[in-house]
């Protein structure tokens, strides 16, 4: 639970983000450049839309055999992934366009994801991006009892084979928003008046998530059962093959960033203060990899550079890799660390063994 309380120091002794703030801007400015999102990014939307969208279709329409449409379920799994991390992400940030309809229209795109766009802005631009890999306020690391994330929390036995089981779980995170986890977030952060930006009319709210998980099911499930007469159990088990596809995508991305060991987990001070201030605490908190694969840049949204998207949320995923270097440089010269590794695979490998080292069994204090 967010407590008000927890703060971070409003003056930074060392002025390193008023610095890199400064160098930031005038990276854009002698480039004649916006922040937001340009002709890349609607290409993208258009790949991406594609790849999510046309499979479903044919599948729809075209008589094939069960191995073809498999291959097509598993590209619906990419381009949803694709949509979420290239599209939605920036959209729900306010860094695709200029234009706030279509930040909010790209945002929208939640919705044939299976999400909410009210619960992802709570949960992901105020708890998450505020409160980075901080336990018991960042809900990016509460996976319930089953996984360990953070020293921080408790430990149970079966943690200590969570480093094989989790990819298994990671699959489950966006067909968790199609069933029970709009809901229970919606309920959780409508009592608590969380809000990114002004708190929603609660009967608007409630009845824009009913509609849409309606709209959701009828379009991917009642339709191509009732209307099309497709067999049910073979719709039902590509819809879940679709988000476990795209679920196992995002969550190893979104992993990859802070469930690592270079991540700083801290806890506030007593008075509620944490040590750092904002900018310098996503440096220590978050972690960047390939940064010179200009697919894996390419495919998810930036997201491999995840400090700079930390420190400048409201940037464009497109302008990541050209401000990387300014970030970087910034941070060594004030002697604060800039987490990357230069694969995603050497990224994975250290995510796994940092699961392994959560789930051991933790030594007692005497």
């Amino acid at each position: 639970m967010i407590k008000p309380s927890v703060k971070f120091p409003r003056k930074d002794s060392i002025n390193f983000f008023k610095t890199l703030n400064s160098r930031v801007n005038n990276y854009f400015k002698e480039n004649n450049i916006k922040r937001t999102g340009n002709w890349k990014i609607w290409v993208k939307t258009i790949v991406m839309f594609s790849l999510f969208l046309v499979p479903y279709f044919l599948i729809l329409t075209i008589s094939m055999s069960i191995w073809f449409q498999l291959i097509l379920i598993l590209i619906m799994g990419i381009g949803m992934a694709g949509v979420g991390m290239n599209v939605m992400h920036d959209g729900n940030h306010g860094s695709y366009s200029k234009k706030k309809w279509v930040n909010k229209l790209m945002g929208s795109s939640i919705y044939i994801l299976a999400g909410n766009v009210y619960n992802w802005k709570v949960q992901h631009n105020v708890l998450h991006h505020t409160y980075t890999n901080i336990h018991g306020h960042d809900e990016d690391l509460d996976a319930g009892r089953i996984l360990r994330f953070s020293k921080h929390a408790k430990w149970k036995w079966f943690h200590r084979f969570q480093h094989y089981y989790s990819i298994l779980l990671y699959g489950l995170l966006t067909i968790n928003w199609a069933i029970t986890t709009d809901f229970v977030q919606m309920k959780r952060y409508m009592k608590r008046k969380l809000a990114h930006g002004k708190l929603p009319n609660p009967f608007i709210n409630w009845s824009t998530l009913i509609l849409t998980k309606a709209v959701y099911m009828l379009i991917w499930i009642a339709i191509p059962i009732l209307v099309l007469k497709l067999v049910w159990w073979k719709i039902l088990i590509g819809f879940f093959l679709m988000h476990y596809i795209a679920g196992l995508i995002l969550s190893v991305i979104f992993q990859l960033a802070h469930v690592m060991d270079e991540a700083d987990m801290p806890l506030p001070q007593e008075d509620g203060t944490l040590k750092n201030t904002w900018a310098i605490h996503q440096l220590m908190t978050t972690v960047n990899f390939s940064p010179k694969n200009k697919f894996i840049r390419w495919f998810t949204g930036g997201l491999n550079y995840q400090v700079e998207h930390h420190i400048f949320p409201n940037i464009s995923h497109i302008h990541y890799s050209k401000i990387a270097d300014i970030v970087k440089r910034t941070a060594k010269e004030f002697n604060l660390p800039y987490n990357e590794f230069q694969s995603t695979r050497k990224a994975i490998i250290a995510h796994f063994n940092y699961l392994k080292l959560m789930g051991a069994k933790p030594i007692l204090k005497v």
